[in-house]
């Protein structure tokens, strides 16, 4: 009955990030555009209590894909944004003028599947999950065949659950719903921390408008406050996200929060972290970053 409950919200959910989905802009306001996604969660403080920063009222908008995120940065349309590392990097590269602030999110990437799967079904080529994978499958000699004819998270998802795929990389919030609603799928690795004593990678990226360097140490610290909100009240901050319908009723729980491993660091306390983690990137798919790692002023 449970799960007769939750798949129509869940089909739903999929079919928004399918789609995309707007958000208003408000020039009054300090805009700040968000992922669907483990930075949602780490913005739920922020979405059920606004901060004011440089005198202006923060508005949270939710993006459905880092595509979407990059096109406002480029035309200069948010103040700050939440986007993967790699896509701040190569922005930087670009000539893009905004600066990196911190890692909100230190991975939430797994390999999910069957116990004898021996193919893998990747998407997003050249992206962090799809380097990631190749990263640990290396490292571990892990040999599946792999699979790229399926082309987002929800597709994958959706061919797990009809047995149309053995394993596949996913995160959060889709690995808990996969593992809850198909017992016989299971958890086979923790792509975040392949040594098994790291803690993570810093694979996402706060970006803010550089005429909003000044207030640095305020941002920090509002970043710091709700990623904690998160961290410390998974509960209420479920309840945030469904009643605002970024999520559907069901799909998050305790567990795949803690899987996110929502932290904020600022970029001065995690360069050396930074910096590993782009080399990383950069040995595997150098195109990711502009062709090149970013230089010193990257991490000012």
């Amino acid at each position: 009955m449970k799960r007769q409950m939750i798949y129509p919200g869940i089909l739903l959910f999929i079919v928004l990030l399918l789609t995309g989905c707007g958000g208003k802009k408000q020039e009054s306001s300090l805009r700040v555009t968000i992922l669907r996604g483990p930075s949602a969660i780490a913005f739920a403080g922020w979405i059920e209590q606004p901060p004011v920063i440089d005198g202006r009222k923060v508005v949270v908008e939710v993006a459905d894909s880092p595509q979407q995120v990059q096109a406002l940065l480029i035309r200069r349309e948010t103040d700050l944004a939440v986007v993967p590392m790699i896509s701040a990097a190569n922005l930087y590269n670009k000539g893009i003028d905004y600066q990196l602030a911190g890692c909100p999110i230190w991975g939430n990437l797994y390999l999910v599947g069957l116990p004898d799967a021996r193919q893998l079904h990747l998407f997003g080529s050249g992206t962090t999950p799809d380097i990631l994978a190749r990263y640990y499958l290396e490292k571990q000699a892990l040999p599946y065949r792999l699979n790229y004819t399926l082309t987002t998270a929800s597709e994958v998802t959706l061919a797990l659950l009809a047995g149309k795929a053995e394993a596949a990389v996913l995160a959060e919030p889709f690995v808990s719903y996969v593992l809850r609603e198909k017992p016989e799928l299971k958890l086979l690795a923790d792509l975040n921390n392949p040594s098994g004593d790291s803690p993570g990678f810093a694979e996402t990226a706060v970006l803010f408008r550089s005429s909003l360097q000044e207030k640095r140490s305020v941002i920090d610290s509002l970043l710091a406050a709700t990623c904690h909100y998160a961290r410390q009240k998974p509960t209420a901050a479920i309840a945030i996200l469904e009643k605002e319908g970024i999520f559907p009723p069901g799909l998050l729980t305790e567990e795949s929060i803690e899987r996110c491993r929502i932290d904020y660091l600022p970029i001065a306390a995690i360069r050396e972290e930074t910096e590993a983690f782009l080399r990383i990137i950069y040995q595997y798919e150098p195109k990711a970053l502009g062709n090149k790692l970013p230089d010193n002023s990257f991490y000012q």
